[in-house]
């Protein structure tokens, strides 16, 4: 009866802070004025583009916040963003716009993941900028994403600390450098990606439904359409022991249903519609067969329904009228209206016509919930809010009957089913990634494959820790250089240590020099020794070397690998007949391996099979910036080897 229930979710939570500077020593009392003045210009400026927008579960907002050991008094909003990551990137959208609008204001932002905007630009901050060094660097100021830069070496910039800077150091960083903090262009583009598109991205994220409800929910939705989100939530979230308040429907009776238009955010239509779901037989919530018109409606209606009804039953149908009347009460309320008029919030409408009433109630409820926040005490409950609607604002159901013909037309959910390059696509977006662009057929035909070995070399080349591989990011570097001292260093290491080394791990280089002391000219002498002895090894470790690739040589093993002497041209064949024979004779000499043919060769074979989608050699050829041509001609062809001077 029950599939794919959600028992519990981890909340994602975004905070952000604004500081006024300069940071000045002021009156505790009379900066807390100045602040709680800013937020009200703040509030009341983006009132506009905040109070239409439908939260998927915390709403935008701003409150004092008092100073608490280095960090000054300051504006302090948090919001849980739930499941739908957009609420998280319209935040960042609008914290930016504040400081673009009030240049004296500085701001900063963090989530659970912490400097979550480092994170979104990762591919490109410079080698310092770590987890460990982050703290207080990253704001936002005049618009702009600026970052607190470290010094070389302590005390090289005088007005650099070495450590991460407290909060009133890095407001002062900011007020008298602040041209020499910005981030550089490609760490701002990364940012700057995922807001683009606000504020009209904000009707691109909606989503118009039919819906077949009960009138109640229809008349509250009419006065909260931000409401459809706890309903969604409660829906979504549900567990058993939510849903025995379904079985029998107390608030929302299904003979009172009516068709009506709701409106989501596409995150919320996507988690209403994905969840299957069957009620109760005793709700009395009948749905109609699959195959009917308005399946659909009857669906989500009955989906949300429940969610309205669980949040009801949370709450005591007799509240404290002390929580209603903070609705309606505030002093701050007559002052706020007026800056709203002023902004031209309500479009000219005419004062008391539906639109304008709908406008004001919008705006009473963005009040309360962003801008005059009660104690948590005080503050309703969403299923409150719904009960105190019902008592206090009267609806006609055949008025809203007479509604159901001239209902706007449903959104085309298409959206929810993408298709394969739609998803790629979007994912590339997601990581920041530019589409590649096509590689020309001139460019096809003059592709040198040695692009492709020198990548792979570099990238062999670059150092691996426990943070993982270090990927090139230019793809012409120069190519691995081999050390032949280096290397016999490196085997004098793995064949074991000396008689007189110590077994400790903590020894260095420079703990080798004091043998070149009076006191160890007898280790000396029994190292000179020991040279030898290692040389004879290793001359032996080379000959089992040599024998092994004899014997693998003429197996499937061997044969599997193509050799120099196989891509030697017909000319200088017959030029080196004398000692293919003697190589023939003796069996001894071995044709060396072609590592960079048999690289590209396996790459290219891999690359192939993968038949145009995502796979292993794409993925590692494209973070290192290396993009192949498509394979249009699928006959066996000769690739290799490159053209060399």
């Amino acid at each position: 009866m029950e599939e794919n229930m959600k028992l519990a979710t981890v909340e994602d939570t975004v905070e952000y802070h604004l500081f006024l500077i300069p940071d000045e020593p002021r009156d505790p009392e009379k900066h807390k004025e100045i602040l709680q003045k800013y937020i009200e210009r703040i509030m009341t400026h983006f009132a506009p583009m905040l109070v239409p927008y439908i939260w998927q579960n915390q709403p935008f907002n701003l409150k004092y916040k008092p100073g608490k050991g280095d960090v000054p008094a300051h504006m302090f909003g948090m919001t849980k963003f739930g499941d739908n990551i957009e609420d998280e990137w319209f935040i960042v959208y609008v914290v930016k716009q504040i400081t673009k609008e009030f240049p004296e204001l500085v701001a900063r932002i963090e989530d659970n993941d912490g400097e979550f905007l480092l994170i979104e630009a990762a591919d490109f901050l410079p080698k310092w900028l770590d987890p460990d060094n982050s703290a207080n660097r990253v704001f936002f100021h005049q618009g702009e994403l600026c970052i607190i830069p470290a010094p070389r070496k302590p005390g090289a910039v005088s007005w650099l600390p070495s450590t991460p800077p407290t909060i009133p150091q890095a407001l002062n960083i900011i007020s008298t450098h602040p041209e020499k903090i910005l981030a550089s262009d490609s760490i701002q583009a990364a940012v700057n990606r995922r807001i683009r598109g606000y504020p009209e991205k904000i009707q691109a994220s909606l989503h118009r439904a039919h819906c077949f409800l009960p009138a109640g929910i229809v008349a509250v939705l009419k006065q909260r359409p931000r409401l459809v989100a706890a309903g969604v939530q409660a829906f979504y979230l549900r567990d058993p022991i939510d849903l025995r308040a379904c079985r029998i429907f107390k608030t929302f009776l299904p003979e009172t249903r009516i068709m009506a238009s709701v409106t989501f955010t596409k995150c919320l239509y996507a988690q209403l519609v994905q969840q299957r779901f069957v009620p109760d037989r005793r709700s009395g919530y009948k749905m109609p067969p699959p195959s009917h018109p308005q399946y659909r409606a009857h669906e989500l209606g009955m989906k949300l329904a429940h969610g309205f009804e669980i949040l009801c039953s949370k709450c005591s149908p007799h509240f404290s009228d002390s929580k209603k009347s903070v609705m309606t009460t505030s002093p701050l309320w007559a002052g706020f209206l007026e800056s709203l008029k002023k902004n031209d919030y309500f479009k000219g409408l005419i004062e008391g016509s539906a639109q304008y009433q709908a406008r004001l109630e919008m705006a009473k409820n963005y009040f309360q919930l962003s801008v005059n926040r009660p104690e948590s005490s005080l503050a309703l409950s969403p299923g409150e809010e719904i009960l105190t609607l019902l008592q206090t604002t009267p609806f006609d159901i055949e008025e809203l009957k007479k509604e159901e013909a001239n209902l706007p037309p449903e959104d085309d959910d298409q959206w929810l089913d993408l298709s394969p390059d739609q998803l790629d696509q979007l994912l590339q977006e997601a990581a920041g990634k530019r589409e590649a662009e096509p590689i020309s057929k001139k460019e096809e035909q003059n592709y040198d494959l040695t692009q492709v070995s020198e990548s792979m070399k570099a990238f062999i080349s670059k150092v691996s820790t426990h943070k993982g591989a270090e990927l090139p990011r230019e793809p012409s570097e120069a190519p691995i250089t081999f050390d032949a001292d280096s290397f016999l260093n490196y085997f004098d290491k793995i064949l074991g240590p000396r008689p007189h080394e110590s077994d400790s791990d903590d020894l260095d280089d420079e703990d080798f020099e004091c043998l070149d002391s009076d006191d160890d000219l007898d280790l000396k002498t029994q190292g000179t020794g020991e040279e030898a002895s290692l040389k004879g090894t290793l001359n032996d470790l080379k000959s089992y070397m040599a024998q092994m690739d004899q014997e693998l040589a003429n197996t499937s093993v061997g044969k599997s690998f193509t050799t120099q002497k196989q891509m030697e041209p017909l000319s200088q064949t017959t030029s080196n007949n004398s000692d293919e024979e003697d190589s023939g004779a003796g069996g001894s000499v071995m044709t060396p391996v072609d590592v960079d043919l048999n690289l590209v060769s396996n790459i290219l074979e891999s690359y192939s099979s993968q038949a145009g989608l995502a796979g292993p050699a794409s993925n590692l050829l494209q973070s290192m910036g290396v993009q192949l041509p498509d394979n249009t001609d699928h006959r066996p062809t000769r690739l290799w080897p490159p053209h060399h001077d």
